[in-house]
């Protein structure tokens, strides 16, 4: 069915999530590739900025942002008769753009690996246990019967999205079926060392005084709960220059410490305050998230999000911490 209406379909547009990720930017440019091959006239639109250690990919020069061109985005998806929306489970998460993509009469098709997704698509392509949105777009090119038509760019960016989603593979990536897509990928002539130096060896030097700061003075840890804690407000932030992207990985960091079970990053937005949580073993991120933060993702990396003051966000967290003791404990004898 989805081979069909991408064969009847003369203009796509492709859209993901606000503050896109690298899932979110390489499952949209590996698709954007997929369809540019098949000659089809498509565009990526994302509702705000990326990071910078993203622009390196291929397509990435021709990707619309919303809040700088918003009303070359509303013409596109207005124009548009097939929408993909990848790496979101609901279109509140397109932000700005989320009214001009639910009035869209165009068929809608929705790629997602995120719980609960919203019903607005006519079709919807969802399953949580997959790593990553990316690796969910090579699934679903392969199985229309398209594997040959994936180009080396495609590959690159899928890739990509594969590879940021689960942290360089160190978790949510046990499945053996991951690494023969990659394998697969390779073969497509990805260069997996380019990439990741491109991604991770790519920061400015203020990235690194932020981070520095981050632990040195903001990190707490609750020993009792084998638990860290890093929060950071925008004031803080601006500080050292922020740019979209410099705090990638915080929420990781805190989880090389011995006894670590659980991290949480606690970062103010101008909107609100975003959460990202980070665990080890079997401790269910995605359930603190879901349960007390309005979020979810997956049982090792999950984000949630808050609409009071960083510091009441914090007092929140601390309250609701030691409910979670008798699991965390457990999980540290096992670690």
């Amino acid at each position: 069915m989805l081979h069909k209406t991408i064969g009847k379909s003369s203009k796509i547009v492709i859209v993901t999530h606000k503050s896109p990720d690298g899932d979110a930017i390489g499952s949209s440019l590996g698709l954007y590739h997929f369809l540019k091959f098949l000659k089809k006239e498509v565009t990526v639109i994302v509702p705000n900025s990326f990071p910078g250690f993203l622009r390196w990919m291929p397509g990435s020069r021709q990707i619309v942002n919303f809040y700088d061109q918003s009303a070359l985005a509303e013409e596109l998806v207005a124009g548009a008769n097939l929408i993909f929306v990848l790496d979101l489970n609901m279109l509140s998460r397109l932000s700005g753009l989320a009214n001009a993509v639910r009035n869209s009469s165009a068929y809608k098709v929705l790629i997602d690996h995120h719980l609960d997704p919203e019903n607005f698509a006519n079709i919807t392509i969802s399953h949580p246990h997959i790593s990553s949105t990316a690796e969910m777009v090579f699934r679903v090119i392969c199985r229309m019967g398209y594997f040959n038509d994936i180009t080396g760019e495609s590959a690159e960016c899928i890739y990509t999205g594969m590879m940021t989603d689960t942290g360089a593979f160190t978790y949510n990536s046990n499945n053996p079926e991951i690494y023969s897509i990659v394998s697969e990928l390779m073969k497509k002539g990805v260069d997996k060392d380019k990439i990741y130096n491109n991604v991770y060896n790519n920061f400015t030097a203020d990235r690194f005084r932020l981070m520095g700061y981050a632990l040195n003075e903001k990190m707490k840890i609750y020993p009792e709960y084998g638990t860290a804690m890093i929060a950071l407000t925008l004031d803080e932030m601006n500080r050292f220059h922020y740019k979209t992207g410099d705090t990638e990985g915080f929420s990781n960091m805190p989880l090389s410490i011995e006894n670590i079970i659980f991290s949480v990053f606690i970062k103010e937005d101008t909107e609100k305050v975003q959460l990202s949580f980070r665990s080890h073993g079997e401790f269910p991120a995605n359930q603190f998230a879901s349960t007390h933060f309005g979020g979810g993702g997956h049982l090792n990396a999950s984000g949630g999000e808050s609409y009071v003051s960083v510091a009441e966000t914090i007092q929140k967290f601390e309250k609701i911490l030691p409910q979670y003791k008798e699991a965390l404990v457990a999980e540290m004898k096992i670690n």
